[in-house]
C-alpha cells in the first residue's frame, strides 16, 4: 500500500541528495518517478532539484495553487508505471496540498516522498511541515550537525556579512550564504544575543 513519507531536517543536511538517490533507486528498478520543486526558487534557469555534491534532476514547479492530484492523475494516463512522486522543499506546501498528497497515495496507489524543514529561521513551523508531521504515515529525520558538533535541529538566518537575522519574511530562498544549521542551545543563544543588542540600541 502506498504511503506518504516525510523526511525532515535542518538546512544543509543533504535532503536533496537523499531525494535524488531515492528517485534513482526507483528508476534503476524500472519504475518511473515524478519530481516536484517550488516555483519560488529561481536560483536556476529551469526548475531542477540540485544537491550540493553536484547531482541534479529536472522537476515540475509547484506553487500554492498547484493541484498535485490532478497532475499525477493526468500523468498516469500516459505513463502507467509511475510508482513514486518526490517533493523537494515540502515545507512550502499548503494544508490542502498535503491533503491532496494523501489522495495520491490512497486513491492512485503512488508513494509520496516529501523532503523539507520543520521550522523557519525564528523556530516557527511552516504550514506544510506542520501537517506532514501530524499526518505522514512514516516520519524520518535526516541528521546534520551544529557548529558546536551537536545535532542541529534549527535554522539560523544570516545576512551577507554573516550577522544573525531575527526579522524578515518567513520565506527567503538561500543556501550556505543565508542559513546555518544550529542545535537548539546555540540557536537560542545566538537569537538572544541579537535581541539583547537591539534592546540596548533602542535604549540609547
Amino acid at each position: 500500500m502506498a504511503k506518504v513519507y516525510f523526511y525532515y531536517s535542518a538546512m544543509n543536511a543533504g535532503k536533496s541528495t537523499t531525494l535524488l538517490q531515492a528517485s534513482y533507486n526507483y528508476m534503476e528498478r524500472g519504475m518511473q518517478t515524478l519530481l516536484f520543486a517550488p516555483k519560488i526558487d529561481q536560483r536556476f534557469e529551469n526548475t531542477v532539484i540540485y544537491s550540493r555534491i553536484g547531482l541534479k534532476q529536472t522537476a515540475v514547479p509547484f506553487d500554492e495553487n498547484f493541484d498535485f492530484m490532478s497532475y499525477v492523475e493526468h500523468q498516469l494516463e500516459h505513463t502507467a508505471n509511475i510508482r513514486c512522486i518526490l517533493i523537494d522543499e515540502a515545507h512550502f506546501l499548503k494544508k490542502k496540498q498535503v491533503e491532496d498528497l494523501f489522495e495520491v497515495a490512497n486513491d492512485l496507489k503512488v508513494a509520496v516522498l516529501c523532503y523539507g524543514l520543520r521550522s523557519d529561521f525564528l523556530g516557527e513551523p511552516f504550514e506544510g511541515s506542520r501537517y506532514l508531521l501530524a499526518w505522514a504515515e512514516e516520519i524520518t529525520e535526516i541528521k546534520t550537525i551544529c557548529t558546536c558538533s551537536k545535532k542541529a535541529t534549527m535554522n539560523l538566518r544570516i545576512d551577507k556579512d554573516g550577522k544573525v537575522v531575527t526579522k524578515g519574511s518567513q520565506i527567503q530562498i538561500g543556501g550556505n550564504e543565508s542559513y546555518i544549521s544550529k542545535c537548539m542551545r546555540c540557536f537560542r543563544k545566538e537569537v538572544f544575543n541579537v535581541q539583547q543588542e537591539i534592546k540596548m540600541e533602542s535604549a540609547l
